[in-house]
């Protein structure tokens, strides 16, 4: 089984991209805690509960992986609970950022900016802060040498270019 990490800016799609791989490959994906945690608390999380949202994303990812068949979708990983903890709040926790560092992913697939942004209340600001998220996140994947592919398009295309990339990584 080989986890495969689903990085973007908020409503760029990661979510629909997930759970449409899943199923075209009849696996398991592993949904965004960050959300439950917006939904279940009816706010955003503060910066103490970075490293918690973050720990309970990789809970979840180990767990799912016992079931998973071949590949597991992991909507988000540490990295983006790290760069949001940065952006919003000017720094990143040590064990936040250790935990971020020590995660390995066959791929990461980065998903672009280019579907309609949509509010929904608590957990999205803008298309403006969309945006200049996902221009941290690029340059934060650059600066490290992490390799990504970038997903842009509607679903169908971001699809049928994942499975081309999920193909050469297994050698096919």
């Amino acid at each position: 089984m080989a986890a495969i990490a689903i990085l973007g800016a908020e409503s760029t799609g990661k979510s629909t991209l997930a759970a449409a791989l899943a199923t075209r490959h009849q696996t398991l994906w592993v949904p965004e805690y960050l959300r439950e945690f917006v939904d279940m608390h009816q706010r955003t999380p503060h910066e103490d509960e970075q490293f918690l949202i973050a720990s309970r994303q990789v809970a979840r990812e180990d767990t799912f992986a016992r079931d998973a068949n071949r590949w597991l979708f992991c909507d988000t990983t540490p990295l983006m609970t790290a760069l949001y903890s940065q952006f919003y709040f000017g720094r990143v926790d040590a064990a936040l950022a250790a935990l971020a560092a020590s995660r390995r992913y066959a791929l990461t697939f980065v998903t672009a900016p280019d579907t309609p942004w949509i509010a929904d209340g608590l957990q999205r600001e803008s298309a403006d802060v969309r945006d200049t998220v996902h221009q941290c996140l690029i340059a934060q994947l650059m600066s490290t040498g992490s390799g990504f592919h970038l997903l842009s398009g509607t679903l169908e295309k971001r699809l049928v270019e994942a499975d081309r990339l999920l193909e050469i990584s297994a050698g096919k």
